[in-house]
């Protein structure tokens, strides 16, 4: 075991620093994070209109009436109806202010870029009427080309990979060409800050948003659009991914790997988990709506409410187990200290306190269980014994509350987060009696 934890601090933990502190990842993971309260609203948005409960739904449409679902239906259009919208600004907003470059302006220059990119008509099939006017049988049930309509599957998370790619790369072109004094107009010291700055960046904003027109017209007279052709892909491989039994067991693992060196397991993963699992969430929240059945099982508000109870590691139940299996005073109070952050998913204390960072003892449940408790969520939702999770719950939602509300008010969730932290005491259980007789075989020793 210190062989392999040694070979881990040697080769993997270096590695992982690395990726946590990368530029573009870090400005997406920030993108993701500015956004995150639009997420949730838009969620709670679906959850009031889709709460599954019969009596609640009579009751609101006896006291609002048949439209009363217009006022969630509105918050879910202003929120994850144009979710790639957002993400194309802030992570060009975060990556260009990395640089110490004009943040406003690379966000800008990215939503140009993106609409630049949007098909800008649509093809309708005609109908039998336009308006009052019977339409001749001929030309009923063929396609015309309707320009100025965008199908707002190019607005939300569907697209996700093409914003981060038009705000990454249309962010790098303007960050270089913003360093070349030649491309720089000064205005004088007279002129207002603001105005100096706007006109500082002009040339640059030409040259990148012509470059991304000439691009957009390029894919367009080939046929094809950008959207379509990165979701296909790239962006649902990926999600296929991501979203499967697979993605549910490597990703709770290695952020439970990188918390065992320390490392913030959560920040350096934030990046992947939301450039796999928005899309997923968004479509999920999107088939609820619908009335339609869910289409992916593993989400991040998946993690948040199943796996993650109490912190990384549902450490939550490791407080638990303290309290019912140890005798020693310093776990217990230590388990007394770390109950109330953690039914709000707060374990520093616990992490660092026990420690459970380089304990070869814990090494073994704290890798195990989350990987346990999720593959347990993933079959029981993919079976069919619980409904998928379809509500984004902030990450401090405490336990058993996250699986009900994720899951549109389900009980089943509920019962589902009580089974796992039953699970995850189980197996801490035995561990901290083999601390502790660790411990009084050292202090034998000493």
């Amino acid at each position: 075991m210190k062989s392999f934890i040694s070979f881990l601090e040697k080769y993997f933990v270096p590695f992982a620093a690395k990726i946590g502190a990368q530029r573009h990842l870090v400005a997406i993971r920030d993108g993701f994070v500015a956004i995150m309260p639009l997420i949730i609203v838009g969620s709670l948005g679906t959850l009031v209109n889709n709460l599954g409960i019969p009596a609640y739904q009579s009751f609101m449409k006896n006291i609002f009436g048949p439209r009363w679902t217009l006022f969630g239906g509105n918050i879910w259009w202003g929120t994850f109806a144009i979710m790639s919208v957002f993400v194309a600004f802030t992570v060009a907003y975060n990556l260009a202010k990395s640089y110490d470059a004009n943040p406003i302006a690379a966000g800008t220059i990215s939503l140009c870029n993106y609409f630049m990119f949007i098909p800008q008509s649509i093809n309708v099939a005609i109908g039998e009427k336009v308006g009052d006017i019977a339409v001749p049988a001929e030309f009923v049930g063929k396609e015309i080309e309707a320009w100025g309509n965008i199908n707002w599957g190019f607005l939300n998370a569907t697209s996700l990979f093409a914003a981060l790619l038009i705000a990454i790369v249309s962010t790098e072109i303007f960050v270089r060409l913003s360093r070349s004094k030649k491309l720089t107009i000064n205005m004088g010291e007279n002129v207002p800050p603001a105005v100096a700055k706007s006109f500082a960046s002009l040339l640059p904003v030409i040259i990148v948003v012509t470059i991304g027109s000439f691009a957009s017209v390029f894919i367009t007279l080939a046929g094809s659009n950008l959207f379509t052709f990165i979701n296909g892909l790239i962006q649902k491989p990926l999600l296929n991914l991501g979203s499967s039994l697979l993605g549910a067991i490597l990703i709770p693992f290695f952020n439970q790997l990188l918390w065992f060196f320390g490392l913030h397991g959560g920040n350096i993963l934030e990046p992947v988990q939301q450039m796999l699992n928005t899309p997923a969430i968004t479509a999920n929240v999107e088939a609820l709506a619908a009335g339609k059945a869910a289409p992916y099982v593993y989400c991040k508000p998946f993690y948040d409410a199943f796996v993650a109870m109490g912190g990384s590691g549902t450490t939550i139940s490791l407080v638990a187990a303290i309290f019912v299996a140890s005798k020693r005073k310093h776990y217990r109070t230590l388990a007394g200290l770390s109950a109330g952050p953690g039914l709000f998913n707060i374990n520093e204390s616990m992490i660092f306190g026990m420690p459970i960072v380089l304990n070869p003892i814990f090494f073994i449940p704290f890798l195990l269980v989350p990987v346990v408790v999720s593959v347990v969520a993933y079959i029981a939702i993919a079976i069919g014994l619980v409904p998928a999770v379809t509500v984004a719950i902030p990450w401090t939602t405490p336990p058993i509350l996250g699986g009900y509300l994720a899951t549109s008010g389900s009980f089943a969730g509920a019962i589902l987060s009580t089974v796992n932290l039953a699970l995850a005491f189980l197996i801490y259980v035995p561990f901290i009696i083999l601390a502790e007789k660790f411990e009084d075989k050292v202090e034998e020793a000493k």
